[in-house]
C-alpha cells in the first residue's frame, strides 16, 4: 500500500501543466538524439556493424562519405540566413 501512495504522490508532483513544458524540450532532444544515433550506425561510411563489414578495414570510398555528409538538411540550410529570427533582426538593426 505504501509504494502505491508513494507512486500516486510522484505523479501528482511531476504530471503538473507547468511541467510539459519541460517534458516537450526533453522529448524533442532524446528524438534529435536518437536519430542521429540511428542514422551514424545505419548510414556513416566509417560504422561497420556487421564482422564481414569490420573485416574490410579502412576503405577510401569518397563518393560514400561525400554523399553522407551532404545530407538533406545542410542542403536546405545552405543558402540561407544563418539567424533565428531575421525578420525581428532586421527590425532591431536596421535603422529605418
Amino acid at each position: 500500500m505504501a509504494a502505491a501512495a508513494s507512486s500516486s504522490a510522484a505523479w501528482k508532483r511531476w504530471i503538473r501543466p507547468e511541467v510539459y513544458p519541460l517534458f516537450a524540450a526533453m522529448g524533442t532532444v532524446l528524438s534529435i538524439c536518437g536519430y542521429q544515433l540511428i542514422r551514424n550506425i545505419t548510414g556513416n561510411p566509417e560504422v561497420r556493424v556487421t564482422k564481414e563489414n569490420r573485416a574490410a578495414g579502412i576503405l577510401e570510398n569518397f563518393a560514400e562519405g561525400e554523399k553522407y555528409k551532404e545530407h538533406k538538411l545542410r542542403k536546405f540550410v545552405r543558402n540561407k540566413s544563418p539567424e533565428v529570427m531575421p525578420s525581428l533582426n532586421k527590425f532591431f538593426s536596421d535603422p529605418s
